[in-house]
């Protein structure tokens, strides 16, 4: 599970940018096409807070969708999964949109 490693990379960055304060709340930016599954984040942040200056923090997941452009057709479209493929049938699109991880805010207590 690697959302488990990723939700450790968020909070030491963020004790590392923010030593000594107290954060209350977090909200991250988890694209629809990144890979990374909210709902596992979700459960592994009190695991990753527990006895760091964000235990017992709040945390908000904004889910941008997914934006691509065809290269073959030019067609503009929203795709549904990471597996991103025209309804033309063509691989070769450019991901405009939904790949985003990052932190959008920390409020501090």
């Amino acid at each position: 599970m690697h959302e488990l490693s990723i939700t450790q990379s968020v909070v030491d960055t963020i004790t590392d940018r923010m030593p000594g304060a107290r954060v209350s709340g977090v909200r991250l930016e988890i694209g629809r096409l990144s890979g990374v599954l909210p709902d596992q984040v979700r459960f592994c942040f009190d695991l990753v807070c527990d006895g760091t200056p964000l235990e017992g923090a709040w945390l908000e997941i904004v889910e941008p969708r997914g934006r691509a452009r065809c290269r073959a057709c030019a067609a503009e479209f929203e795709p549904d999964n990471p597996l991103v493929l025209c309804r033309c049938g063509s691989a070769d699109v450019s991901v405009v949109a939904g790949q985003e991880l990052r932190i959008t805010a920390v409020e501090v207590a």
